[in-house]
Parts: C-alpha cells; sequence; structure tokens
C-alpha cells in the first residue's frame, strides 16, 4: 500500500483508504489471509488521524473483505476473493484458528482446502453476510443453536439426503444423544458437531480447602461455600462470579439456563413454561450473591472471559460458566491446562428446592450450505473431519468433549477433563431449538441483566420476558 491519500479530494479520507486496501488485495499484492497493517501502522503509513483509519476497517470488515480477530489482527478474508479453476476448492469456516490449523493440517488426499478463521462473536454476522451476497463456505462449524435458524430459512443442505446411509450407521448410533435426539429439525438432520460442552460451576480447590467446605450441591450449601470463601479474597475481590449481561452474549444465557434448570425450570416446552414461581426464585438467588456481597453487579458489564479470568487468577472462589473455559482458567493460573483438574473442579450447577444439580449441553457442529460449489464433495470432507480418531485426535490435550462415544473411549483414559465431564453430557438439557432462538437468547439475557441491576424484581422480569418470548416464537404463555 503505497499510493497517497488526498485530504484535498473532495472524497472522504476514509474511502480513499478503502479503495486503497481493495485495490491492494485486487491487485494480488495483498494476498487472500495475508496481515492487514493495524490503525496505528495505517495513520503512520498515511499520515492521518485514526478515526478514518478504524471506519474503513469497520466496513471492510461489515462488507466481509477482512476478518478481525482478538488479539492476532487483521486479515484478508481468503473466501472473499471469487474461486478459481475447477471447482476443487473445498471453502471451510470456523471460529477457532486451533481448529482451522488442525483441519489443513489433516486434509483428505486430493482435496484443496481453503480455511478461514472468523471469531466467534463475528461469526454469524458473517455467514449471513456471505450467504446474502451468493459467497456462503461449503462448509462451516456453527453454533449448534442456529441450526434451526439456517435450515428454516433454506440456507443448508439436509445430511440425510445427501448420504442416508451414514447417518443412520454412524451419526444415529455413535454420537452423543443429547445431540442427535435434540438436533433434528422438521425431520432432518442438518448437523454433525464437532464438539460438546457443558455449562455449570468452577470451584477452585485451595479456597474450599481453606474454608473447610465441599463444592456445592444445593443451592444452600452455594450460600454456605459464599460466605466461608468470601473473607478468604482480597478486597474489592467476590467469591462468585459470571456474565450477567447482553456483553457476555451467548455465555450469559448458557450460564443462565444452567441456574432455571437447577430449579426444573425449561424455557421451552410446549409453551413459554418459565413464566413460573420456580424460575422467580432462581433470579432471586443470583440476585441475592449481590445483595450478599458474594458477587458484584458489575458481573452484568462481563464479556464472556471475564468470570474464568478471575476465577484462574484466584480472585473468585466460584465462577457459573461452561466447561470450554478450562482453557482459559489455566492461563489465568499460570499452569498447563492438564493441572486444572488438581487446583479447579467443574461440577453440575447445585440443585435448586424444586430441582436437583443442573447442566445444559451445547457445542458447535458441521453444516452444509445450499450455496456450496460441490455437495458431494462437501459430505464426504465432513464424514472425514469427524471420524474417531480425528475427533480423538482433535480433542487431545483441549478442554472439549468429543461428541462420537468411540472417540470419548480413546480419549477418556488419558484426559482427566472428558472423563470428569462426559458423563454429564448424558444427563445435560439442551437450549431449545429455535429458528427464533437469538432473539429468544437475547430477551434471557436482558431479563438477568434487569434483575442484577435492579431495574425489574424478579417477578416482574420473568412475567414481562414471558410474554415478549412468546410474541417471539408465536408459543403460548403459561403464567
Amino acid at each position: 500500500m503505497t499510493s497517497a491519500i488526498d485530504p484535498s479530494q473532495p472524497i472522504p479520507i476514509y474511502y480513499q483508504l478503502k479503495t486503497l486496501i481493495l485495490e491492494e488485495i485486487a491487485s494480488g499484492h495483498l494476498q487472500p489471509g495475508d496481515r492487514i497493517p493495524t490503525e496505528v501502522e495505517l495513520c503512520e503509513r498515511y499520515g492521518i488521524s485514526r478515526t478514518p483509519v478504524h471506519r474503513a476497517l469497520a466496513e471492510l470488515a461489515e462488507e466481509g473483505v477482512i476478518l478481525r480477530h482478538r488479539r492476532r489482527g487483521t486479515f484478508v478474508n481468503p473466501h472473499w476473493v471469487p474461486r478459481v479453476g475447477d471447482g476443487a476448492e473445498m471453502r471451510v469456516l470456523v471460529s477457532e484458528s486451533r481448529l482451522a490449523e488442525s483441519i489443513t493440517a489433516s486434509a483428505p488426499p486430493g482435496v484443496e482446502l481453503n480455511v478461514a478463521t472468523v471469531d466467534y462473536t463475528a461469526l454469524h454476522r458473517t455467514l449471513i453476510r456471505a450467504i446474502a451476497e451468493g459467497r456462503a463456505p461449503d462448509l462451516a462449524v456453527i453454533d449448534e443453536v442456529w441450526i434451526a435458524e439456517f435450515a428454516d430459512a433454506g440456507f443448508l443442505l439436509p445430511l440425510d439426503e445427501l448420504d442416508r446411509d451414514w447417518i443412520e450407521a454412524e451419526f444415529m448410533t455413535d454420537f452423543v444423544p443429547a445431540f442427535v435426539n435434540g438436533r433434528e429439525y422438521r425431520g432432518h438432520v442438518y448437523a454433525v458437531p464437532e464438539e460438546m460442552n457443558v455449562a455449570g460451576l468452577w470451584c477452585r480447590r485451595s479456597y474450599l480447602a481453606a474454608a473447610g467446605v465441599e463444592p456445592p450441591r444445593t443451592w444452600d450449601e452455594m450460600a454456605q461455600v459464599a460466605a466461608a470463601t468470601q473473607p478468604l479474597l482480597a478486597a474489592g475481590d467476590h467469591a462468585i462470579v459470571m456474565p450477567g449481561g447482553h456483553v457476555g452474549a451467548e455465555t450469559t444465557t448458557y450460564c443462565l439456563l444452567a441456574v432455571l434448570a437447577s430449579n426444573g425450570v425449561s424455557v421451552i416446552d410446549d409453551g413459554v413454561g418459565f413464566d413460573t414461581g420456580a424460575a422467580v426464585e432462581a433470579l432471586r438467588l443470583l440476585r441475592s450473591f449481590i445483595d450478599e456481597g458474594w458477587m458484584s453487579d458489575e458481573v452484568v458489564a462481563f464479556d464472556w472471559l471475564r468470570a474464568p479470568y478471575l476465577i484462574g487468577a484466584g480472585r473468585a472462589a466460584m465462577a457459573i460458566g461452561g466447561s470450554y473455559e478450562a482453557a482459559t482458567i489455566a492461563e489465568a493460573a499460570g499452569i498447563e491446562l492438564d493441572d486444572v483438574w488438581d487446583e479447579f473442579v467443574f461440577v453440575p450447577f447445585p440443585g435448586g428446592p424444586d430441582g436437583m444439580p443442573a447442566t445444559v449441553a451445547g457445542g458447535m457442529a458441521y453444516v452444509i450450505f445450499r450455496q456450496s460449489a460441490d455437495p458431494a464433495q462437501a459430505m464426504g470432507l465432513l464424514r472425514y473431519l469427524v471420524e474417531t480418531e480425528r475427533l480423538a485426535s482433535r480433542a487431545t490435550g483441549l478442554p472439549t468433549i468429543p461428541p462420537r462415544k468411540t472417540a470419548v473411549d480413546v480419549v477418556g483414559p488419558d484426559s482427566p477433563f472428558v472423563a470428569s465431564t462426559a458423563d454429564l453430557v448424558s444427563t445435560a438439557i439442551i437450549r431449545p431449538g429455535l429458528r427464533s432462538y437469538f432473539m429468544v437468547s437475547t430477551q434471557l439475557q436482558n431479563m438477568l441483566e434487569a434483575v442484577l441491576t435492579g431495574r425489574y424484581r424478579p417477578a416482574a422480569a420473568v412475567e414481562r420476558t414471558a410474554d415478549i418470548i412468546g410474541a417471539i416464537t408465536g408459543l403460548p404463555v403459561r403464567h
């Protein structure tokens, strides 16, 4: 990028920069996957302020030209450049660089892979934009709660129509029942999981030992653990942490569903069924943590990484979160992942008066888009990627549960994580498979945030949210 920007021109500076970057990509000076200079570097190179640079990059990201990765930088989207050749290239989109590297390294013979990575927080938006512009990937790994939305919109191909024999012989028999039984949509299978995880409660063993308590199994025991460990923490720290609002996005919903399930509450069954006293009790429990001084109301501004960081750093005794947070906890604690289980314990969220200890199962899954250049080849790639040995290999040493029972058998004996969490999946509830799930999830986040900040009392928040979700889904609300 050597062309100059002329402030005297009537064309806005941000648009001049945006055009320069597009020209660099079109000319081949910036190749697919190449790193784009940082905002600071662009400011220095062109002698312009940060405001137009930020806008230019923001618009390019929104348009799918570039992909921005937290802590890693900004890169040319390898899927934005038009396909070339005879269509043999398979384009795959994932949200983790680790998975992208693994898929690329184990590409099947004769298949040319073009694997792009986009942060999870931008994955849904990136896919919708790509579909709208007719450049959807052949294969993508998406959050399993988006399956109904994407299938209902006609974005996905039914996998049982691409390869019914494999679906019946392998998917239906060897994959985790919680996913198989709960993720068909209108009689078809649209996704195959890459990994599974569960929501529950992390506890730091050193604080439990110092307080002379065990991991809690009931709400009352959780209150006792919080009261006993709070004095052990530094001033300004709190015994309990969690993502408590819309900033935490889907992780907030994931955690809240585990708390609700622990008191026997299901948000969606035959209708909107959580306008109940049991749901109100669950929200009162979470609000009581703040009232007692065991949790800060600042949790409403936590992103999904903040809670695991705090417990890992020794600044909390308990964290409501997901099993996949083990890596963040290990990093914050300065230990190896395999050592997490020596210093922390992960258990179901303690049971309430109307329930029992509960977990919520979730995960990411492979889907094939109708816009795929070669659906049959994409299905072959999917089958290859989810073979037992490959799932087991990708799960080894990482905080993920392989979704095949045979892969769990391979990894479990040598993985403290898989050994301690795989059994939780069999009894976990799953998030509702709704085409409007994203909007439902947003309302649940808003409800929790309103209660934790004191804007709504729990009973009013539950009633209001149930009515809104009823309007969104068209399902009857049982008051």
